[in-house]
């Protein structure tokens, strides 16, 4: 049988081959013709080259990625890879060798605007695509933003911002067993919440072999279907753990006339790998990059003579602070988990391939048409000591090293459901800041209105909109009175409204205007002013230290708390609703939140992108910046239904479609149906593409 390349009437593709290599070799080649940009972005941001045709609003990425040793990391991991496992390294190789061959076949009318020429992958590029993807998944960097609290406000005050923060992301999953659906087989549904890319971060695909036949949302760059696949005896879905597995150390660094030193935990100086690296920058000069790599691990932050300014953001001694993450440490990405995954037939084989799982660290849900039921974490997480995981920690005194890794936890079933939204969960010992419970606990809800579930009821859960969060707003809302005569008018209707984030509601505008102004003035309060302005850390750590965007997502905790600093949180919402009155109408929620995908490159005519429904704690978990922005950056990065009992009866989505080029009928298909919170059945039927598709050898 000559590799074949089918499309279902969505452009996704289909592909059956002799065997898992070649099989590889056409998953690349097809990615490359679909995706030849987003490779190309994301092949350059793992190397840290992308500010060369991007500019320089690249460069702070390129600069992070170099002194993080992403790429090295990546070559380290796949030599490694090659040493262990020679048919997953072969397996590897082989997709890099089909994008490549794509590439020389693809067109995207980005490259020529850019002034770029589709390069050459690596066999270890893969691995780079996937450590950049992850690298910040966990949220180190809210490492620093503790760090500031602790120091500027106390220890006790770290809890009032612990939430889902700006730069983490998460996922909704649940898993139904078969004594809870109406087929008697369990049904494993959710959406990964990621920010949304214009090309999407999920490709949905089906890879076929005498092996196995899989289908599910592969990640662009990477081989095989990781996250979310259905092999037709069992399925597997993720959502981010949480969990907190890799560390920043402050360093201290001297030069010498050999170079730099580090100071360690043994009060022994020791010798820094050191070396410079030049980034080119498209329209600028090339930036010099010092490169430095203590013990711990590579400065990501400042150096011996600390950070631009040459000192802390206090103006004492230079700054410098290294990261510590397991596959630098290993030289191991878990790539050895994708083949067995790709073959499995029960849950136990899930289990056993999730053994070898490394980054990042996920909650699995799987099941099987046998009964099989899986509720585990899978990833590498090291063993240290508790304020490892607070702040950032100092390299030269002892007790801050690793001392093995946890095993990871398991849990099961509460009257045949599992869910999970990020929230405290089986990975509760593993993390330190997880989602507030409202996702859960509503998923939970719903799937307990009825007894028996079907794929097709799914979307229910998928497109609820109700905001627990509220909750506290409105009852400071319900406590105020001598208001102005609109003011009032607002407080009622607010109070009446049924607490729903609908595109459509007027209400809904009204809630997130109020919102707005009591997270502006709780922001500008004195009591907050000493984490206005952020230490000068790298631009690509910002996120996590805008003091903002903290109090937005954090608003929950602060007006709940029996004592905020002082503050009159009363008057606060007092001014908050009376500021909101004197405005003009709101209109509706979808006026303002509206979708805000990334691209690597804005488009020549920007599209005109739709108002949504949904909010950062709602189940449709479209996230606006309470406080900074009503525009939604992340979102469902696609939607599943995996069906045990017919893999055609599954249904998924994603919020563009297949194609990566822009103008193709399938670059945008799918954004009606992501909207309106349907799905796509998932077609499974070789003879029905057939004769749809003219048959192509690879």
């Amino acid at each position: 049988m000559a590799t074949e390349i089918y499309r279902d009437d969505w452009g996704i593709p289909h592909l059956r081959a002799d065997g898992a290599v070649q099989l590889a070799r056409a998953q690349g080649r097809v990615t490359a013709l679909d995706r030849a940009w987003q490779l190309e972005v994301e092949r350059h941001r793992a190397q840290g080259t992308s500010a060369s045709f991007l500019g320089p609003s690249a460069l702070p990425w390129d600069r992070f990625a170099r002194r993080a040793r992403l790429d090295d990391t990546a070559r380290r991991c796949f030599t490694a890879l090659e040493r262990r496992d020679v048919e997953t390294a072969d397996w590897v190789r082989a997709y890099a060798d089909g994008v490549n061959a794509g590439l020389a076949a693809a067109t995207a009318p980005e490259f020529a605007r850019a002034g770029l020429t589709p390069g050459s992958w690596e066999p270890w590029t893969p691995l780079g695509v996937w450590l950049a993807t992850h690298i910040l998944f966990s949220g180190f960097p809210a490492k620093l933003w503790r760090e500031q609290v602790v120091t500027r406000l106390g220890a006790d005050a770290v809890g009032l911002f612990a939430t889902d923060g700006p730069g983490t992301l998460g996922s909704n999953g649940w898993l139904v067993a078969g004594e809870r659906t109406v087929t008697g087989q369990p049904l494993v549904a959710g959406d990964p919440h990621r920010f949304v890319e214009d090309p999407g971060v999920y490709q949905q695909i089906r890879l076929a072999c005498p092996e196995f036949d899989v289908v599910g949302l592969a990640v662009p760059g990477v081989p095989g279907i990781a996250h979310f696949g259905h092999t037709g005896t069992v399925a597997w879905a993720i959502t981010n753990a949480m969990a907190d597995y890799q560390d920043l150390y402050r360093e201290r660094l001297r030069r010498t006339g050999a170079g730099v030193e580090a100071l360690g935990p043994d009060g022994v100086w020791r010798r820094a790998a050191r070396h410079t690296e030049t980034i080119e920058v498209a329209g600028e000069e090339p930036v010099e990059v010092e490169v430095l790599e203590t013990e711990r691990g590579p400065v990501v932050i400042g150096g011996p003579e600390g950070l631009d300014d040459g000192a802390d953001e206090s103006g004492a001694i230079p700054v410098a602070i290294s990261l510590r993450y397991p596959p630098r440490v290993t030289g191991d990405l878990g790539f050895e988990a994708l083949l067995p995954l790709l073959r499995a037939r029960r849950v136990a084989d899930v289990d056993g391939a999730l053994d070898r799982w490394a980054e990042p660290v996920n909650v699995v849900q799987a099941a099987d048409t046998e009964g099989g039921l899986l509720h585990r974490v899978a990833g590498r997480v090291p063993v240290r000591a508790e304020a490892n995981r607070i702040r950032v920690v100092p390299a030269w005194e002892p007790g801050h090293d690793w001392r093995g890794w946890h095993e990871p936890p398991r849990a099961g079933l509460t009257d045949g459901v599992a869910v999970m939204a990020n929230q405290r969960g089986p990975a509760a010992p593993l993390g330190v800041e997880f989602a507030p419970p409202h996702r859960a606990d509503r998923i939970r809800a719903l799937l307990d209105e009825r007894r028996h579930w079907s794929a097709a009821d799914v979307s229910v859960l998928h497109t609820d909109t109700q905001l627990a969060s509220a909750t506290p707003l409105l009852e400071h809302l319900a406590t105020l009175d001598g208001l102005s005569v609109g003011a009032a008018a607002l407080r009622d209707r607010l109070l009446r409204w049924d607490r729903r984030m609908d595109a459509g509601s007027a209400d809904a505008a009204l809630f997130a205007t109020v919102r707005t102004a009591v997270v502006r003035r709780l922001a500008a309060h004195p009591a907050f002013a000493v984490l206005a302005a952020p230490p000068a850390y790298p631009e690509v750590f910002l996120p996590w230290l805008a003091l903002t965007p903290r109090i937005g997502y954090a608003l929950e905790h602060l007006l709940s708390t029996e004592e905020l600093f002082g503050i009159d949180r009363p008057s606060t919402v007092r001014e908050a609703v009376e500021e909101a009155a004197a405005r003009p109408p709101a209109g509706t929620w979808g006026d303002t939140h509206r979708l805000a995908p990334w691209r690597a490159m804005p488009t020549e005519t920007p599209y005109d992108e739709p108002g949504l429904s949904g909010d950062h704690d709602c189940v449709l978990c479209t996230s606006a910046v309470p406080g900074l922005t009503d525009l939604a950056a992340r979102g469902p990065a696609a939607r599943y239904v995996w069906d045990l009992d017919r893999r055609e009866n599954s249904r998924w989505v994603v919020p563009f479609g297949a194609s990566g080029i822009p103008g193709s009928p399938h670059h945008r298909d799918q954004l009606p149906l992501w909207l309106a919170g349907k799905l796509l059945p998932v077609v499974t039927d070789w003879e029905r593409m057939k004769k749809e598709n003219e048959e192509t050898d690879v």
